[in-house]
């Protein structure tokens, strides 16, 4: 059984908006070829943007760029569970977060959580010049929470991620435009709010992760995404929970898993940066999942660098990310644990 997680990098059918941007045919022709290679059961996809039905057909928004692309592929029939606006059937129009399963899967449960088990904090921003009143602070994006099973076998938990860059949030007053910042503080101010969110929703997946571990302490839980965080940044370590950082062994149990530790280091990155590799896409598993692991691989051989000069999306359709994919027993899977 396979497990696979894929930034798509803003994925969308709407005609460029520059000579810098590719045409959504490009994208579909290089990215095809790329999921198959992939041969997943599940794919946690992120930056799936949602589309406008047309007007003389009025329905909610949807994903008709996401089921244009996985047309004519293994991927066809799969289900396709995705964040929505909140009391409605619309997705959202950008970034949404998809999880796409096999047939052979039923969906019992999609939940998304967003500051549902952390209140959003209050801050007092102290380099906008005239704005200290505390403002509360949202994460950038929800976790989507998806339920699978396969016929009576344990559920699976998946929770699909994609945490808030390391760009900095904007501060009123402090900025020339989108990239340059009037000030060092102000510049500081921004990539602390954006850590602050980064963490914060880091710290209410580890909550949710808790309470799946409270109802059933053998569960079988994946974490994937983007979480713009390299394995050993506070992001991806308040959620392993490692036994070396809560110092209590009885908490062995509720460990989470990274399987890019079975790629060697040469190998494991999954995006680009000035010349060098970054781990940011990961794949968790719970201590039952990682008895029945195979494998891992990270398809980076043509990944590109957008941070050069003259790079643009339009030399390179496919994503600056690489996907990820984890191979597991499925025979191993589907046995119950002793005790």
């Amino acid at each position: 059984m396979r497990f696979a997680t894929f930034n798509i990098e803003n994925l969308d059918d709407a005609p460029p908006e520059s000579q810098f941007d590719p045409s959504f045919a490009d994208r579909v022709r290089i990215l095809r070829p790329m999921l198959e290679r992939l041969r997943a059961d599940v794919i946690c996809f992120q930056e799936v943007h949602g589309q406008d039905a047309p007007d003389d057909a009025p329905a909610p928004r949807g994903l008709r760029a996401l089921r244009t692309l996985l047309e004519g592929t293994r991927y066809a029939d799969f289900s396709l569970s995705s964040t929505t606006l909140k009391n409605k059937p619309d997705v959202e129009r950008y970034r949404n977060l998809v999880v796409a399963s096999a047939p052979g899967f039923a969906v019992e449960e999609v939940r998304e959580v967003q500051n549902t088990l952390v209140n959003p904090p209050e801050y007092s921003r102290v380099t906008a010049a005239g704005d200290q009143d505390p403002m509360r602070v949202r994460w950038e994006r929800p976790t989507l929470y998806v339920r699978l099973r396969r016929r009576a076998e344990d559920p699976i938990h998946i929770l699909n991620i994609h945490f808030k860059s390391k760009n900095p949030t904007p501060v009123p007053g402090q900025q020339v435009n989108t990239y340059t910042w009037k000030s060092a503080s102000g510049w500081a101010e921004g990539f602390f709010l954006s850590s602050m969110k980064r963490v914060g929703a880091a710290l209410e997946v580890r909550l949710f992760v808790d309470s799946l571990f409270d109802t059933d302490p053998n569960a079988q839980i994946l974490i994937c995404g983007d979480f713009n965080a390299e394995p050993d940044e506070v992001p991806a370590l308040a959620i392993r929970g490692q036994t070396e950082d809560t110092g209590n062994p009885a908490l062995n149990d509720r460990v989470m898993h990274p399987v890019a530790l079975s790629i060697a280091e040469s190998r494991r990155f999954t995006l680009y940066h000035h010349g060098r590799g970054n781990l940011l896409d990961h794949m968790l598993v719970s201590r039952r999942m990682m008895a029945s692991f195979v494998g891992a691989e990270i398809h980076n051989e043509m990944i590109h660098d957008e941070s050069i000069r003259y790079a643009s999306d339009a030399k390179h359709p496919e994503s600056d990310h690489a996907p990820m994919v984890a191979e597991f027993d499925e025979g191993a899977m589907a046995m119950t644990p002793a005790g």
